[in-house]
């Protein structure tokens, strides 16, 4: 299904509209929305008969009144140390996918974090896949997120990971899955936000576009913290557990609270008594069943982690321990997306599941092994290496564009503890037009799709696309110079909808 107008598309001679116009320079045929000879691709050719209407200071006008409104919302984010908040960037150009494209993505989401679920699973209790050599036992042994203090502590429902924010990047070949992000998965907040501010100053695309909703997020997100209670706490409160307003993500923190319904709490407002986890409130100390944490496995508990910790609870491990807490995602998770783990991903997928892979992974090269460690060292130029524990672009060499000092410092550090290395090839994903210094320029752009685990599977139709804003830039985070954009897609069961070819005043 497409956003479909009557009558074909093109530029009248002389007429100033928002549409690519001759200096869009078109690196790949992976651009999204148009193809080589610079034609609507099907899901765009409503949004391009849009664009057509609009002049560029109208758009312009729009652009900037969704800055406005975003930083009016509180839609920030911090760099790090500094907490210097700043808007997140959002380009208001939806990247638009169809119903058949979501279908294999949907499907192939559930399916990969189904199987990491039961590695968790399995790893923290039997360990067969560990003695049956599916995955090497030193690459989970020796993972720095590998928690033993988790290995037989009960989990509600068996679900360690209730929540999941895969990365995907479109190739030639269709979309891969780059990165499995299971411990803290952030930017839910902004794909929502996104969808709010654009519907504000775009009202008529939504009006008229076959465009799936990502509303219940939050809700099914509150009901699976809320079903993932232990029995022992049927009846107690589900809450957001937050390091505190320095934190970079603490937009997402506050909103995600408020838009569930739930208390937002720090490490100081909660308390274990007799062996049960305690909210400070106004009306007095209330139980607590389930902990949706944003903080760390290593900050979460004083007692049982880091000692020198403000941001945890004292007992918090031993509760779960006990049965009468649910913590989500489970500590211990981050074991799962260790990036050492990602290349047996497949196969776990056939050992648990029975089933082939519906999305591929990316060949990776584990550095802990000689001669793929050879290989790596003797192409650190055309390499992407990465610390297989970090995450936002950091702790990352990119080979095209480094140093011969950089890269004879990452030399040092595989050589010195190569486990904790991984390398990929470059990959030419797929861009997107995004506007630019007053016009449509392509750039790149990869997707961030939500998949909540319990009590049923689901991904939330869209999730967040990161853009690479910076001029033939690989990195879309948005601490390293990303932005955003809202993800449309198309409802399966529309029928000849029109997207209206007008702008509100």
């Amino acid at each position: 299904m497409q956003l479909t107008l009557p009558g074909e598309s093109g530029i009248s001679p002389g007429r100033r509209n928002c549409l690519p116009g001759r200096d869009y320079r078109l690196r790949s045929h992976l651009d999204e929305m148009v193809d080589r000879r610079m034609r609507p691709r099907p899901p765009y050719r409503g949004l391009w008969k849009f664009l057509e209407t609009v002049s560029p200071e109208t758009w312009e006008d729009r652009q900037e009144a969704a800055a406005e409104e975003l930083s009016r919302r509180g839609v920030t984010f911090s760099i790090d140390s500094k907490n210097e908040q700043r808007v997140f960037p959002f380009d208001i150009l939806p990247r638009i996918l169809s119903a058949s494209e979501w279908d294999q993505i949907e499907k192939g989401l559930i399916q990969r974090v189904t199987a990491l679920n039961c590695f968790l699973r399995d790893i923290y209790n039997k360990a067969r896949v560990l003695h049956e050599g599916v995955v090497p036992p030193e690459l989970v042994l020796g993972s720095s997120q590998f928690r033993r203090e988790m290995v037989g502590a009960p989990v509600a429902q068996g679900i360690h990971v209730a929540i999941a924010g895969c990365d995907l990047l479109r190739l030639r070949s269709g979309f891969v899955v780059l990165e499995d992000n299971l411990r803290v998965p952030s930017g839910a907040s902004y794909m929502l936000a996104n969808r709010r501010v654009l519907g504000r100053i775009f009202p008529s695309l939504f009006r008229a576009a076959p465009v799936a909703s990502i509303e219940a997020y939050s809700t099914l997100l509150r009901d699976a913290l809320y079903a993932l209670r232990p029995e022992a706490a049927r009846d107690d409160l589900a809450i957001l557990l937050t390091p505190g307003s320095h934190n970079p993500a603490y937009f997402e923190h506050s909103f995600l609270a408020q838009e569930m319904g739930v208390p937002l709490a720090e490490g100081r407002d909660l308390a274990v008594v007799d062996g049960k986890v305690q909210l400070r409130t106004s009306s007095g100390w209330k139980g607590v069943g389930t902990i949706y944490r944003r903080v760390n496995d290593d900050f979460l508990d004083p007692v049982t982690f880091r000692p020198e910790s403000f941001l945890g609870v004292p007992g918090l491990m031993a509760a779960c321990r006990s049965g009468r807490l649910t913590v989500v995602n489970a500590i211990g998770t981050g074991v799962a997306d260790d990036k050492a783990i990602y290349p047996f991903v497949p196969s776990l997928i056939r050992y648990y599941l029975g089933e082939e892979p519906i999305l591929s992974s990316v060949e990776t090269f584990l550095c802990e092994r000689p001669a793929e460690r050879d290989h790596v060292l003797a192409n650190l130029r055309n390499l992407v290496v990465k610390e297989v524990s970090q995450a936002g672009g950091y702790g990352m060499l990119f080979g095209p564009t480094s140093s011969a000092p950089e890269r004879a410092a990452f030399r040092e550090k595989i050589l010195a503890q190569p486990r904790n290395y991984i390398a990929q090839p470059v990959l030419s994903f797929s861009e997107v037009p995004c506007w630019i210094d007053g016009r449509l320029q392509p750039r790149r752009i990869d997707l961030r799709p939500f998949v909540l685990l319990g009590p049923a599977p689901a991904v939330i139709p869209g999730g967040l696309t990161r853009v690479a804003l910076r001029e033939g830039s690989f990195i879309v985070n948005s601490c390293q110079g990303g932005g955003s954009k809202d993800t449309w897609v198309l409802r399966a069961d529309a029928r000849e909808e029109t997207l209206r070819a007008s702008v509100e005043p």
